[in-house]
């Protein structure tokens, strides 16, 4: 599991904090109002759920709104949902949205978009295909309530329509909703915190993003991917610099104010910069894992991939990523460390040491 850090330039009488996953800032009191940010990736595509892409992922965390979210204890919170019924036997969910959403082109949000968006992006999540399947209907019944009716149970519903990352249920028009889901959107217009200013983007260079005056946040206190999303800079720049001594020397300049994902080798550099602040700012991290191709050759042999997890460490994997210890660890558990679905069950070989030789038969 690799905590890899983010970084932000310290400006005077200005703060900073992370939301997770969405790479959004704020300042809380400062004259400068843009946040001028260098992203871990190209913006090639506007369109989260044409592509599982983290750049896009987080590019719609900024335009995009859902109808639940993820709160820091992994539990799903309404967010453009105001609130929402189940009938007795869990198979008819009726959902009823907030007052006064509005998309950016200052269309009322109507729950027919809602549908639209559902209905496409179910068609490319994994998770959301799922949902479809056990999922007889989806309909609206006026502009503000839809209902989704069940063939079966699926306890997972409201996690599902609050999932965290790719492919994340985004809310969009429903113009754009119709959009076939294997084709890309042409216009990225939503109903969250910033507003993207489409006449500027610069493919390979920079994509900017204006404050939405028209947003209207939650009255409760953020967490996690849940809660209020106030929006306290009125300009956000993502200036993609793919060479690292260039952006190592933009942030270093001042010209930058946050350097998402650096290699690891420039972190020693930016912490002796007393003006420049490490640090993790996405308490899961990224998890890498390897997966054998157990079809093909070698690999095909149970007792090469033994063989194989009794040389791997994962310590001198994450070392040559991540660098300092301080920024990682290792992590055993299939469905992730810190979240609560840890379990450490099957990864004896990880945890214990060397698998005993197979007996033949």
């Amino acid at each position: 599991m690799s905590l890899l850090p983010y970084l932000l330039r310290l400006a005077t009488a200005a703060s900073f904090f992370a939301s997770f996953l969405s790479a959004i800032a704020w300042a809380d009191t400062a004259p400068q109002k843009t946040l001028r940010f260098i992203p871990q990736a190209d913006l090639r595509s506007i369109d989260p759920i044409w592509t599982t892409a983290y750049v896009t992922r987080n590019f719609g965390y900024l335009v995009f709104d859902t109808l639940f979210s993820l709160d820091k204890d992994f539990k799903p919170q309404p967010q453009m949902v105001d609130r929402w019924t189940a009938s007795e036997d869990k198979l008819i969910y009726n959902f009823v949205l907030r007052d006064g959403l509005k998309w950016h082109d200052g269309q009322p949000v109507r729950a027919a978009d809602c549908v639209a968006s559902i209905e496409r992006w179910g068609k490319r999540d994994t998770l959301g295909q799922k949902l479809m399947e056990a999922t007889a209907q989806i309909r609206a019944v006026d502009d503000k309530t839809f209902t989704i009716t069940l063939k079966s149970p699926f306890p997972l519903i409201l996690d599902a329509l609050g999932k965290l990352s790719s492919n994340v249920p985004f809310m969009m028009p429903e113009r754009l909703a119709k959009t076939d889901a294997y084709q890309q959107i042409p216009e990225a217009i939503g109903s969250g915190p910033f507003k993207f200013v489409k006449e500027e983007w610069e493919p390979g260079h920079k994509a900017v993003f204006v404050k939405n005056a028209d947003y209207l946040p939650r009255e409760e206190a953020p967490s996690f991917a849940a809660g209020g999303k106030v929006a306290k800079v009125d300009r956000v720049e993502w200036l993609y610099i793919p060479d690292t001594a260039t952006a190592a020397a933009a942030l270093n300049a001042g010209e930058a104010d946050w350097y998402e994902q650096p290699p690891a080798d420039l972190v020693p550099l930016f912490a002796a910069n007393k003006d420049i602040t490490v640090t993790t700012v996405d308490p899961l991290g990224n998890h890498g894992i390897l997966r054998f191709n157990h079809i093909q050759r070698p690999f095909d042999n149970l007792k090469l991939r033994h063989a194989v997890l009794n040389l791997v460490d994962q310590k001198d994997y994450m070392g040559a990523a991540a660098g300092d210890p301080k920024y990682w660890k290792t992590c055993a558990s299939l469905f992730g460390c810190g979240t609560p679905f840890e379990t450490n069950t099957g990864a004896d070989a990880l945890l214990k040491g060397p698998i005993p030789p197979m007996q033949n038969s």
